[in-house]
């Protein structure tokens, strides 16, 4: 291993109480998206204690920050996510996520000058639905990044990141009340209307391409039994394999709305929520460099299979991944038979294995990014 490296290393170590801390206080503190404002504040101040020029607000977006470190002519960007699931907490393990970039970025600012490197640290709201990293694509973050990374928990390591576009809208019906005994005839059913909504995709997804996903939830439909319901809303996933595939996707999936509308006399509003997130595309160099660091340090990485399925969730990361070089591998946490996105999964995100995740993330990443600065991108020895 390569002075640079042990140097990296020794930084990480050197900081691990305060950036298992970090991931802990998030943890136990969960913010949903475009909402987190105390970790939006408290993520970049190991960062800033460290030397870090901190901007807080960045871009204009309140929950947002950037933090950079040195001035070589290879720019290092890590995306720290913080934002929570509903109802979840952090069952995706945005914690670890933040605590690992913030760790990398203190392991690489102990060689930045050594090895010609300027460190960026991208707080990203609003990664669960709303865009966060699109936002900030738009408002001219991320221009000129030589490699943007993030390593993201799941259940066993997978290296390389694979995720559907996806878009996210809000689905909302408008009908009329009435009281639905004594005078049914004068209302207009918004609940009837994501009935039959629901029924037209259940039977479009037998015509739909095997990778495609339809997925959402009805957060309102209706108050009391004895009133029809004269408002209903709901939250609308659609992913394909990539966004052109997804522009030919979601045109049917909306008609299926459209009927809902028709067959009830609802008057149908269908609002996106962000932008579409993109598919990702690998930055095959950095990919190869991370998953030998990550050997290195003892990880496995798990054959494809159900345990791997991780890697086709989808991010905004992918839009990052379409502008600048960018990597996003999966770090396990030995949480099987639990999976993101469920209680059991957010009760991993802390403790022994998490700890080991996230120290060995931050180490990989920061490794990475050493390699990176290596003339023609070669490993350092």
């Amino acid at each position: 291993m390569g002075a640079p490296k042990e140097a990296v290393r020794q930084a990480v170590d050197r900081h691990a109480e305060e950036l298992i801390g970090l991931s802990e206080r998030l943890h136990a503190d969960p913010e949903t998206a475009w909402e987190e404002h105390r970790a939006a504040a408290v993520v970049p101040e190991p960062l800033a204690r460290a030397g870090f020029d901190v901007t807080s607000s960045y871009l204009g977006l309140e929950t947002a920050f950037l933090a950079r470190f040195g001035s070589g002519p290879t720019r290092i960007a890590l995306c720290a996510e913080y934002d929570a699931l509903p109802g979840l907490g952090h069952a995706c393990g945005h914690n670890l996520i933040a605590a690992s970039s913030v760790g990398a970025a203190l392991g690489l600012a102990a060689v930045a000058d050594d090895v010609g490197l300027t460190v960026e640290v991208y707080g990203t709201p609003a990664e669960e639905g709303g865009g966060g990293k699109i936002e900030m694509l738009d408002r001219g973050a991320f221009a000129g990044v030589d490699l943007a990374m993030m390593v993201h928990p799941a259940p066993v390591d997978v290296a390389e990141a694979r995720p559907f576009a996806v878009s996210h809208s809000k689905v909302s019906y408008t009908g009329k009340s009435a009281h639905a005994a004594a005078y049914p005839e004068a209302g207009v059913n918004a609940a009837d209307a994501f009935t039959v909504a629901q029924v037209a995709i259940g039977l479009l997804r037998q015509q739909l391409p095997a990778s495609a996903r339809v997925h959402g939830v009805v957060t309102h439909a209706g108050d009391a039994p004895n009133a029809i319901p004269e408002r209903s809303t709901g939250r609308w996933y659609v992913r394909a394999e990539t966004l052109a595939e997804l522009a030919e996707l979601e045109p049917r999936v909306m008609r299926a709305f459209e009927a809902g509308a028709l067959a009830t006399g609802c008057e149908l509003e269908i609002e996106p929520e962000s932008k579409p997130y993109a598919e990702f595309r690998t930055d095959e160099t950095a990919l190869g460099h991370y998953r030998a660091n990550a050997l290195a340090l003892g990880r496995q990485f798990a054959p494809p299979g159900q345990a791997a399925r991780m890697n086709r969730a989808s991010t905004d990361m992918g839009n990052v991944s379409q502008v600048v070089p960018a990597i996003h591998p999966y770090i396990g946490i030995g949480s099987l038979p639990a999976t993101n996105h469920q209680h059991e999964f957010a009760a991993y995100c802390v403790g022994g294995t998490a700890r080991r995740a996230l120290l060995d993330g931050a180490i990989a990443l920061a490794w990475t990014g050493v390699d990176r600065s290596m003339p023609a991108g070669g490993a350092a020895a």
